[in-house]
């Protein structure tokens, strides 16, 4: 079920019907158990999760069938004294336990404990164990923008923040030699170069394969080779070859967070580049070379400048322009100020509008995952269980307990283990919540202290 090649490429391909024997034909309905933490940074303060899908979670509507939005959760457990909830409210979602350090969560996160239930051993040989990426600026300390941490508590995996970069991570780079430079080499080649023979050999005349299973080799590669261009924006000339790809267009690294004053960005920029990643995180999943992980669009806290026409559904919801309307250049002219700003008794028409902005950013990245129908008829959202979380459910921090109570959640089906369908005001403590879900999945791990009572939130359950 892989091609494999030379310099570590192992590419995964799409179910074929010559893969179902005889015997084995009631196995193709399975699905593998895959788990998925998306987070947005900043959070809906939880007075507008109250308006459903009528007010900024009105992206998440035509997926309403496929989502159970739950209000009313409560990570105050997760309140570390003296620092607010853009550091251990982040840390928290996922994990639902106090920061264990600057780098280091208070317990695993819930995709991993379902990982472990079911590959105790290891994945499969070729898959990428962990996937974790996204798009990000504020990088103050890790949990800001990493969503995935082992048992102990420590990081999954490195964080693929580049779109190429995470290209690399689940294709693997060309190796043309151990005397050449593997980067160089890597950039003037494709990672398809690497199968190139046995991708003729499985759709020429001497293949195994039917008409239309070949079809579906030469369709699924391409479309790997139509998503490393992007990611490279490589342009394939006879007479010249590939071009060096340039540096992605957003800033990253220690640019991209200048002394935590914040940096300048266009709506196109931004939608862009997120837009990317989720494309190759998207289709590294439905090629079923990444089973768990986590993906981020801005982190906690996130400090941006944002500028740019926002439209959904084909109407002007906003023009961002945040330091003009804050009147303030540096941090105070950042997008954040606003969620610092939410009042219930004003309009919080900026906030609204960035709220608006990301839950349509988010429902990009789960249509990805809703376009193809697997074995069983339902999609790789369905399937899965995929788990979107925010920081806090107030961003004004006065007050930890309003901050870190109400704090958005919404979750997938899971292959029929949890409702859909419905906004749900759960009222529940997110450890509660998650030990709920990581049960349900097949986990006997057990988050939170060893003698706290177990309380199971069964109104989740289908």
């Amino acid at each position: 079920m892989l091609l494999k090649g030379l310099g570590g490429i192992t590419i995964g391909l799409p179910l074929l019907e010559e893969m179902a024997l005889p015997t084995a034909r009631a196995a193709a309905k399975d699905v593998p158990v895959r788990a998925f933490n998306v987070f947005f940074g900043l959070g809906i303060p939880a007075p507008l999760q109250k308006e459903g899908y009528e007010g900024v979670m009105e992206p998440l509507k035509p997926l309403r069938d496929k989502l159970l939005i739950m209000r009313d959760v409560d990570q105050v457990r997760c309140d570390v004294s003296g620092i607010n909830a853009h550091f251990d409210g982040a840390t928290g979602s996922f994990t639902a336990m106090p920061a264990g350090g600057e780098a280091k969560a208070g317990g695993p996160s819930i995709d991993q404990v379902v990982r472990e239930a079911h590959h105790p051993d290891g994945l499969p040989a070729g898959m990428v164990p962990t996937l974790i990426g996204g798009t990000y600026f504020r990088r103050s300390r890790v949990g800001r923008y990493l969503h995935s941490y082992k048992l102990d508590g420590t990081v999954a995996g490195t964080m693929q923040e580049k779109p190429r970069d995470l290209f690399d991570r689940v294709f693997g780079a060309v190796n043309a030699g151990a005397d050449g430079d593997v980067r160089k080499q890597r950039l003037k080649r494709s990672v398809l170069d690497s199968v190139v023979d046995q991708y003729k050999f499985y759709t020429g005349a001497n293949s195994p394969l039917g008409s239309a299973s070949k079809t579906r080799v030469a369709e699924h590669l391409e479309r790997i080779r139509e998503f490393e261009l992007r990611a490279f924006e490589m342009k394939h000339s006879k007479s010249k070859g590939p071009k060096l790809p340039p540096r992605s267009k957003v800033l990253h690294g220690g640019q991209a967070d200048p002394g935590g004053q914040g940096i300048d960005i266009t709506l196109e920029e931004l939608t862009a580049e997120w837009h990317l990643m989720a494309d190759l995180y998207a289709l590294s999943v439905q090629m079923d070379r990444v089973r768990f992980g986590s993906i981020t669009f801005l982190a906690a806290g996130e400090r941006i400048r944002l500028v740019g026409d926002y439209e959904y559904d084909g109407r002007k919801v906003f023009e961002f322009n945040d330091p003009k309307h804050l009147n303030a250049s540096g941090d105070q002219g950042c997008s954040h100020e606003w969620w610092h700003k939410f009042s219930e008794k004003k309009k919080n028409e900026q906030l609204r509008a960035h709220a608006h902005m990301k839950m349509r950013e988010v429902a990009y990245f789960l249509n990805r995952l809703d376009a193809e129908k697997e074995a069983n008829g339902k999609s790789i959202l369905e399937n899965s269980m995929i788990t979107i979380s925010t920081e806090s459910g107030d961003g004004r921090h006065n007050d930890s307990k309003r901050e870190l109570s109400g704090v958005f959640h919404a979750i997938t089906g899971a292959n029929g283990r949890f409702k859909t369908g419905e906004i749900m005001d759960v009222g529940a403590e997110g450890i509660d919540v998650y030990n709920t879900m990581v049960n349900a999945m097949g986990a006997k791990y057990h988050l939170g202290p060893s003698n706290r009572e177990r309380r199971y939130v069964s109104s989740i359950l289908a």
